[in-house]
């Protein structure tokens, strides 16, 4: 006992500023919001108005399909509709299950516009370039992936069009020179009229700094702007804007938010958004990850002398971070985040993501009706000791960041084979533990998993299993099993959920075999409920 009691010590006593920072999230049922409103890894945001509804995009890295796309009516209450890549090999057979060479890397930061009738999506990936699809609808079905650029090193893009039609594209180049290594660049382009082709005789630097990056334009009250962060001198990331008569400009910048890493997780990355008319809103994730990753939040934004001041403005007037406020707009019915599913669909639920492109034979909804089957299959290399990492058949949703978060699954493991192990696993590339059946010869066994390193818990003498999942706001996550639902067997050891590689913590449910390819779990249903923000138990 006295090693676990060692660690939850060191743990208690050792949390992080940003996990003390808040016990409400999103719509507070009153009139208000509390930051923030989007308490899970929704990483590198941008989103649009169009008509009564708000539209974001967020990057997914390896995770597939790619590219979330949320909608709110009253930019508080989100909901997940779809993605923009369905098949993660258009970008580089590296993201395949057979591969698996892109923790942190795949899906990168994007930009979502609207115009000729469209919604467009570009976005970047460090090591194939820049890629962008278009949808009449932005739920899907989105037009395959265009190679927009490919080039290595760059990030961030934003499309913009003009009041002429004219379209540009806006993006950093990271990748710095030897001889000046303290600074990125930031490009401007004109595009062709079907913004599927960079005219490069245009090309333009427009800003260069340290970090700059996170690019967004926009044209309002006749000046362009130019939305960007940086690093300051202490290393943390803050938000600057350029401001111009022309396009190509020259911009005057200022900074329009300050950030404290440990207090407000520097907000850093996201978009401008009007709601009632001159009512202006940053839509945006804290760059600063945590074990639930990047969350978003939404602050206000004042005007003065036609710039934006990010959050509430300060005595030297510049923008810092609120935690609460008036909510822009009431809207019924209230969206929100829908993480159970009974399978009884024929399509998995938009909440979830494949680790990598998935293997389309070794999983169905199909084969048993109301079920999620999953087969086995070798991980890529099944000595490795972060065997989940290496697994091609993990099925995941993002872990929210609440007061309270349960997750249960049923599964039946009747038809396991010898060298199978299947369960409910939390994951990153910085740490993972699960709960699992395990078969060796004709036996079953219950298993808890911490970084690698097995315990056998019990023998199982049944068919079915029932596996739960229990976690808080510091991220401290037990795991219990039950024969009947009923009776429950907590294991004594508890994990603490982690960040690695850009992303929060995954929970998800997965299979592998260390023998043959044969054997498979059939998943009843998987029921996740999350407390302390509305709409969190269905």
């Amino acid at each position: 006992m006295l090693k676990p009691l060692l660690l939850a010590f060191i743990f208690l006593t050792s949390i992080s500023a940003s996990a003390q920072l808040y016990t409400r999230t999103g719509d507070q049922g009153d009139g208000t919001y509390a930051n923030p409103v989007l308490p899970g890894d929704y990483s590198d945001l941008d989103a649009i108005r169009v008509g009564n509804y708000y539209y974001a995009i967020s990057s997914t890295m390896q995770f597939s399909p790619g590219m979330l796309v949320l909608r709110s009516a009253d930019l508080v209450n989100w909901e997940m509709i779809g993605h923009v890549v369905k098949d993660l090999t258009q970008i580089s057979p590296e993201l395949n299950w057979d591969k698996m060479n892109r923790y942190g890397r795949g899906v990168w930061a994007g930009s979502i516009r609207y115009y000729n009738n469209k919604f467009w999506v570009y976005f970047g990936t460090p090591d194939e370039g820049f890629f962008m699809s278009s949808a009449s609808d932005p739920a899907g079905p989105w037009e395959p992936l265009h190679a927009l650029w490919k080039v290595k090193g760059w990030d961030d893009c934003c499309s913009f069009m003009d009041d002429d039609g004219q379209l540009y594209f806006i993006a950093t180049n990271f990748a710095l020179d030897p001889k000046n290594n303290k600074e990125y660049n930031i490009h401007l382009f004109k595009m062709t009229p079907d913004g599927k082709q960079l005219m490069m005789e245009t090309d333009s630097i427009i800003y260069q700094a340290k970090g700059s990056e996170a690019n967004k334009l926009y044209k309002i009250n006749g000046y362009y702007y130019h939305f960007f962060s940086q690093v300051n001198e202490k290393g943390q990331r803050y938000c600057m804007m350029g401001r111009a008569k022309n396009i190509w400009g020259p911009y005057t910048h200022r900074p329009v938010n300050k950030v404290d890493r440990q207090k407000d997780r520097e907000p850093n990355q996201g978009a401008l958004l009007e709601a009632k008319k001159g009512d202006w809103y940053f839509f945006t994730h804290h760059g600063r990850g945590d074990w639930e990753g990047r969350p978003a939040s939404l602050l206000p934004v004042r005007w003065v002398n036609d710039w934006p001041l990010l959050g509430e403005p300060g005595m030297d007037t510049v923008g810092q971070m609120v935690w609460s406020g008036k909510k822009p707009i009431e809207a019924k019915p209230r969206l929100y985040i829908k993480t159970s599913d009974e399978f009884s669909s024929k399509k998995l639920k938009v909440q979830w993501e494949w680790n990598y492109q998935p293997r389309d034979d070794k999983w169905s909804l199909t084969q048993r009706k109301g079920y999620l089957r999953l087969y086995a299959f070798n991980p890529i290399n099944d000595t490795a000791s972060n065997v989940l990492l290496r697994t091609g058949n993990i099925l995941t949703q993002r872990s929210m960041r609440t007061e309270k978060n349960e997750v249960l699954v049923k599964i039946e493991v009747g038809n396991m084979a010898d060298g199978q192990v299947a369960g409910l696993t939390h994951f990153s590339t910085a740490g993972n533990s699960a709960i699992s059946i395990k078969k060796t010869g004709r036996a079953l066994f219950i298993v808890y998993t911490i970084n690698g390193r097995d315990s056998v818990i019990a023998p199982l003498n049944q068919k079915y299993v029932w596996l739960r999942s229990s976690w808080d706001i510091k991220g401290i996550n037990h795991y219990a099993w039950s024969p009947d639902n009923r009776h429950f067997n907590t294991i004594n050891s508890f994990s603490v959920l982690t960040w690695g590689s850009y992303r929060g913590d995954r929970i998800g449910l997965y299979t592998y075999s260390t023998q043959s390819e044969y054997g498979f779990i059939d998943v009843d249903y998987f029921r996740y409920e999350y407390k302390g923000m509305p709409g969190g138990k269905h």
